[in-house]
C-alpha cells in the first residue's frame, strides 16, 4: 500500500508513484494506493492498470482527526505485507498506521536533498523536524539521490535504513518526435528558424525562476532568434512577482507563460534546449532526465544528484545562482552539436536511468524488508 498526500499530474514524485505502482503490478504483486484527496487526474491511470486507489476524504489542510481514524480503519481492513509512504507528512502518518498494526513493515520515500526550510511555512519545517526524529522507526528509507541521502544522514537519518534508487524514467513514453515538437511550437506562434530555450517546473523559489528569467535577458541581448518558454504553475502572488521580474528585464516579448500540459514529450521536443535553475531541493530532478530521454540538451545547476545525469555528455553543468554562468551554458547548447544527437541521449537514459530498473531494484528492496 503506498501513501502520498495527491495524485496531481504535474507532479514528479506522483509520476514516479505511478510509474511504480504499475510496475509491481504487472510483477504480479497486489497493490493499493491511498491518498489524502479524491479524483486526482493520476488516479484514473491506475485505476485503467487494475490498481485500486482509496482516499482518506481529506477536507482540508487542517482536516486531520478524522482522515487519520479512516486511514488506520484502511490499513487495519487491507493489511498489507508494506505501507510505503511518499513525501514528508505520508510518511509522517505511516507511523501511527505502523503503532496500530505493528506487523505492517513501514518503508519511507525521501525524494528531496538540501531544503531550505526558512522559505515555506513553519509547518513544513516542523513536519520535516519530526520525520528525522521518528525515521528512525522506518523499516527501509528510499531515498532517489546520493545527495538527498548524505542530506538526511547528516540529519539524524539512520544510514543504515537508507538505500539510494534513483527514479526511473520512462523511456517508451519519453523519447524523440520531432513532429510532435513542431506541433507544439506552431501552437506557441514559434517562427521557422527560431531558437526555443525551456524551463519546466512547478513556480516554486525551489526551481529559482528568477536566475532563469536574468540568464535569458542575457543570452536575449546577444541573439534576436531565440525565445524562452516557462511551463509550470504556482501561486498567483509569486508568479504575479515573476511576471514583472520578466517585464522588467525586457522579455515580454521573447517569454511565453505556459501551465502544464498532459503531453509532456511534445513540450520536451518543441525546446531546443531544456534549463534546470533549481536552487535547492532536488534529489534526482526528473525534468532533466526526461528531457534528455526526448534527444534535448540540457543546462542544469549542480544540485542533487544533477552531475550523474551529465556522466555522458547531456549537456551543461552550471553553479546555481548565477545567472551569467547560466547564459553561458545556454549560448554553448543553443547552437547546434552532433555531440548531442537525439538517438544517443534516449539511449543514455534508458540504459542507466530506465523505468524499469527502477522497478525492479524497489521490489527487491521491499521483498527484503518482507522477508526479515
Amino acid at each position: 500500500m503506498f501513501l502520498i498526500r495527491s495524485l496531481v499530474w504535474y507532479g514528479g514524485a506522483q509520476r514516479q508513484l505511478v510509474n511504480l505502482a504499475k510496475g509491481l503490478k504487472v510483477m504480479g504483486h497486489n497493490v493499493i494506493v491511498l491518498t489524502y484527496y479524491p479524483d486526482a487526474p493520476l488516479e484514473h491511470e491506475l485505476t485503467d492498470a487494475g490498481i485500486e486507489v482509496w482516499t482518506l476524504g481529506k477536507r482540508s489542510r487542517w482536516d486531520i482527526g478524522r482522515p487519520v481514524v479512516r486511514l488506520v480503519r484502511l490499513v487495519r481492513a487491507a493489511r498489507p505485507a508494506v505501507l510505503h509512504g511518499y513525501l514528508g507528512t505520508a510518511n509522517l502518518l505511516t507511523v501511527i498506521a505502523k503503532a496500530c498494526c505493528p506487523s505492517i513493515k513501514m518503508v519511507w520515500g525521501v525524494r528531496a536533498s538540501n531544503m531550505d526550510w526558512d522559505t515555506y511555512g513553519w509547518f513544513d519545517k516542523f513536519s520535516f523536524e519530526c520525520e528525522c526524529m521518528l525515521s528512525r522507526f522506518a523499516d527501509l528509507l528510499v531515498v532517489n539521490s546520493h545527495a538527498g541521502r548524505e542530506y538526511h544522514r547528516a540529519r539524524g537519518f539512520p544510514s543504515k535504513k537508507m538505500i539510494v534508487i534513483h527514479n526511473g524514467i520512462d523511456t517508451d513514453h519519453f523519447r524523440p518526435d520531432k513532429q510532435a515538437g513542431k506541433r507544439m511550437r506552431r501552437e506557441w506562434g514559434i517562427k521557422e528558424g527560431e531558437r526555443l530555450v525551456g524551463l519546466v517546473g512547478r513556480l516554486d523559489p525551489m526551481k529559482d525562476h528568477p536566475t532563469f528569467l536574468k540568464a535569458a535577458a542575457l543570452v536575449a541581448q546577444g541573439r534576436t532568434d531565440v525565445r524562452f518558454v516557462c511551463v509550470g504553475q504556482g501561486p498567483d502572488g509569486y508568479r504575479d512577482d515573476l511576471y514583472s521580474l520578466a517585464t522588467a528585464l525586457g522579455l515580454a516579448d521573447r517569454l511565453i507563460w505556459a501551465d502544464c500540459f498532459y503531453d509532456m514529450p511534445a513540450i520536451y521536443n518543441a525546446f531546443d534546449v531544456v534549463v534546470s535553475s533549481s536552487v535547492w531541493g532536488e534529489g534526482f530532478p526528473n525534468v532533466v532526465g526526461e528531457a534528455i530521454a526526448c534527444g534535448v540538451p540540457c543546462v542544469a545547476t549542480d544540485v542533487g544528484d544533477s552531475a550523474l545525469l551529465f556522466a555522458a555528455s547531456a549537456g551543461e553543468l552550471v553553479p546555481p545562482r548565477d545567472p551569467e554562468a547560466l547564459a553561458k551554458g545556454i549560448e554553448v547548447l543553443i547552437k547546434p552539436d552532433d555531440r548531442y544527437e537525439p538517438a544517443t541521449l534516449h539511449e543514455r537514459i534508458a540504459e542507466s536511468f530506465g523505468n524499469d530498473r527502477m522497478v525492479r531494484a524497489t521490489e527487491q528492496q521491499l521483498n527484503r524488508v518482507v522477508c526479515r
